[in-house]
Order: C-alpha cells, then sequence, then structure tokens
C-alpha cells in the first residue's frame, strides 16, 4: 500500500517491517493488525487493518516519530 502524507510517500512494498501485532484470529470481525515499518530515509510509519467491528476498518497507513516508534515497540 502506498499513501502520500505531507508531500512525503510512504510504501509498504519499498520499507522495512520493523514489527507486526496482530490482535485476534484471521477472519475475527474485531481483529486487526499493526506493522511498524520504517523507510529507508528512517522515516517510520504504521500499517493498520482490521475487520468490520475493529478499530481499524479499513487499511490506513499513519506517519510517526521516532519517539512514538519506540513507544510502539515498548508496548508490542
Amino acid at each position: 500500500m502506498k499513501k502520500i502524507i505531507c508531500k512525503k510517500e510512504y510504501d509498504t512494498d519499498t520499507s522495512s517491517v520493523v514489527r507486526k501485532v496482530t490482535f485476534g484470529n484471521f477472519g475475527d470481525a474485531d481483529g486487526y493488525e499493526e506493522t511498524l515499518y520504517v523507510t529507508e530515509g528512517g522515516s517510520y510509519f504504521l500499517y493498520v487493518n482490521g475487520g468490520a467491528e475493529s478499530k481499524y476498518k479499513k487499511e490506513d497507513i499513519k506517519r510517526m516519530s521516532e519517539k512514538t516508534a519506540k513507544e510502539f515497540l515498548e508496548k508490542a
């Protein structure tokens, strides 16, 4: 997935996965996944996707600061 945020492109195909966290089982309506990526330039973003009853009803990309990415890693 690609998304441009503030004139910067975030692309799951060209970035590296740092950590993936899955909540629930595949096919659960309230299940979802959060995958932290880092770009070649060192920018972090979170790819999210979930079921119809989850907090992520559709796939999306959210940019993250390095500090927020570290906090995500500590709680994941």
